[in-house]
C-alpha cells in the first residue's frame, strides 16, 4: 500500500494513489466516483465524495498530502479524515473552504479551514458555541483554484495544520476526541476534489 522512504524514516510512508486505486485498497465511493488524475508532475487521484484507505491506521503522527478544491461557492471541502471508528460518522477531520481562501469578508476568510470532530463537535455546534477556536483563516491567502499542500500534525492534546510549507500553523486546536487511532480518509463531503503526494508519518 505504501512505499517505506528510508531506513531512517521507519514510520514514514509515501502512498501511491494510483496504484492504491488499481489495486482495489481504495473503499467508500463506486469506482466511477474516483479518476486517476496528472497536473505537472502531480499525479494522483481525483475524487466525487469521501474514500478510505483500505487497511490504513494511524495513532499521532503528521499526515501530508496536496489537495486541489475548486472555487465554487458552498460546494468544495476537500480535507482529510483521521482516527476514523467506521467511515459514516465516528471519526476526525481538517478541511478547507477554497471558496472562502480570498472571500472579501474578513470573517469569512477565517472559515478557510476547520477541524471537527463528529458526532458530537460538527462544524455547526463550533462556530455557535466556540467562535473562532475551531476554524481559521489561510495566511498569505491561496487562490481558490490552485493545489495546496496540508502538513497536519496530530497529537494527543492538539491538532495543527500547516499550509504551503508556512512555518507558523494556520490553524492549531485542541483535540476533542478520545479515539487515540482509527482508520484515514481523503474527505470531499459529496464535492470534487483532487489528491497527490500523500505521505504519513507516525509518532
Amino acid at each position: 500500500m505504501g512505499l517505506l522512504l528510508s531506513a531512517n524514516a521507519a514510520f514514514c510512508q509515501k502512498f501511491n494513489l494510483q496504484k492504491m486505486l488499481a489495486s482495489g485498497k481504495l473503499a467508500g465511493v463506486p469506482a466511477s466516483d474516483i479518476q486517476p488524475m496528472q497536473d505537472g508532475d502531480r499525479k494522483g487521484i481525483t475524487i466525487k465524495n469521501n474514500v478510505w484507505l483500505t487497511g490504513s491506521n494511524l495513532g499521532y503522527g503528521t499526515i501530508e498530502v496536496d489537495i486541489r478544491g475548486r472555487n465554487e461557492f458552498l460546494h468544495s471541502f476537500p480535507g482529510i479524515a483521521f482516527h476514523a471508528a467506521d467511515t459514516s460518522k465516528n471519526y476526525d477531520v481538517v478541511y478547507f473552504r477554497p471558496f472562502r481562501f480570498r472571500d472579501t469578508s474578513s470573517v469569512h476568510r477565517t472559515w478557510s479551514v476547520q477541524y471537527c470532530s463528529l458526532p458530537d463537535y460538527s462544524y455547526e455546534r463550533l462556530r455557535k458555541e466556540f467562535v473562532g477556536q475551531f476554524e481559521n483563516e489561510i495566511l498569505p491567502n491561496p487562490k481558490p483554484e490552485d493545489w495546496i499542500h496540508a502538513r497536519i500534525v496530530i497529537s494527543k492534546d492538539s491538532i495543527k495544520v500547516y499550509v504551503n510549507g508556512m512555518d507558523k500553523p494556520s490553524l492549531v486546536t485542541k483535540n476533542l476526541q478520545s479515539r487515540a487511532s482509527g482508520q484515514i480518509g481523503l474527505w470531499a463531503d459529496y464535492t470534487t476534489a483532487d489528491f497527490a503526494n500523500l505521505k504519513i508519518k507516525k509518532d
